[in-house]
């Protein structure tokens, strides 16, 4: 079967009793058939939402002195700032610039094996050039954090596996990481979108599951169906 729609999932649904069995039947259905969704009522504020949306789009602003302070070549841990076009999926150049954070984490002890190093602290703006930026990411990243941890017992029991069953494959500390992008207009860049340039080529996360807030009314991740159609 073909989708031709992404699913849109109540997730206030999945705490209560009486509507929990419909929306893991929904759950059910939108992994196994389709592999993406939306989920609406998640339990963030919109003014938590709307902190997170003007302030990201605030960083790209900063004066570009300021974001190569923390360019993620000066980290072991790849997170902090790629300058545009930096990157390559699929053997072409993704033209973007993005900044990477994560749940913080202190820094590795001497010595420690190298896979360590990837959790670390964050490499964050100055205050001053972008007040309240760490602050409400910081926020941010806890909430979707333990939204995360729950949506992930809600897939288990969606697929009829205890709902702890995943919980083995994850450290009791575990990693969130986040990806602020800014995709630039590719005519502005003076290429064809079509056939000279791409915001980030196919590919997949390595990740479990991957939430992605759309800032802008720009179109952003297009979802294929098996029929090739997207």
């Amino acid at each position: 079967m073909s989708f031709t729609s992404i699913p849109i999932l109540d997730l206030a649904a999945a705490s209560d009793p009486a509507t929990k069995p419909e929306f893991l039947r929904e759950l059910r259905h939108a992994l196994m058939e389709v592999g993406f969704l939306y989920l609406k009522n998640v339990g963030i504020s919109d003014e938590l939402f709307q902190r997170v949306i003007t302030l990201g789009i605030g960083f790209f602003d900063i004066p570009e002195e300021e974001k190569l302070k923390i360019e993620m070549k000066n980290a072991q841990s790849f997170l902090g700032y790629s300058r545009l076009s930096a990157e390559i999926t699929a053997g072409e150049i993704d033209h973007r610039e993005q900044i990477d954070l994560s749940t913080e984490h202190p820094i590795p002890r001497p010595g420690s094996p190298l896979h360590h190093h990837l959790l670390a602290p964050n490499q964050w703006p100055a205050e001053e050039s972008l007040p309240g930026f760490r602050d409400a990411y910081t926020e941010y990243m806890d909430r979707m954090g333990k939204i995360s941890v729950s949506f992930t017992s809600l897939i288990a029991e969606a697929i009829e596996l205890p709902k702890n069953a995943f919980d083995k494959y994850f450290d009791e500390d575990q990693q969130h990481k986040l990806k602020i992008v800014r995709y630039p207009d590719l005519q502005q860049l003076g290429k064809d979108g079509e056939k000279q340039g791409q915001g980030v080529g196919p590919h997949k996360d390595s990740m479990l599951t991957s939430y992605l807030l759309q800032a802008t009314q720009h179109r952003g991740l297009q979802v294929q169906n098996i029929k090739g159609e997207a």
